[in-house]
């Protein structure tokens, strides 16, 4: 039950990877994969981790709809469609992080102090 609780959060991740392995950056997506390896330690610090790094990952996700909208721009393709699906994903991934409020995961993850 708690892997479908954190269904987003490995989801994000796996999204995260494949934009980083298209972009030929294949050190950041195997940094990922070890990072979503943490979920199996049940410590306090491991929520933090991968919330810091989903906020990360969202902020990459903003980074990249900028990029590709003012190319896609400067060449007149349309990019409404493609900021609309980059955007959504960037939420996707912030929004991703707050699986650990719920009262199963913060009972695995036991210790850990959420504000």
């Amino acid at each position: 039950m708690n892997f479908i609780r954190l269904l987003p959060v490995i989801f994000s991740f796996l999204l995260l990877a494949a934009h980083f392995v298209r972009a030929g950056q294949n050190s950041y997506a195997l940094a990922l994969f070890i990072l979503l390896l943490l979920l199996t330690l049940k410590k306090s610090w491991v929520p933090w981790v991968i919330q810091v790094t989903l906020l990360l990952g969202a902020i990459e996700w903003l980074r990249t709809l900028m990029f590709v909208a003012q190319m896609r721009i400067e060449f007149g393709m349309p990019w409404t469609r493609m900021a609309i699906i980059l955007g959504a994903v960037a939420l996707f991934t912030a929004l991703s992080g707050l699986v650990f409020r719920s009262k199963a995961l913060r009972k695995i993850y036991s210790g850990m102090i959420i504000p």
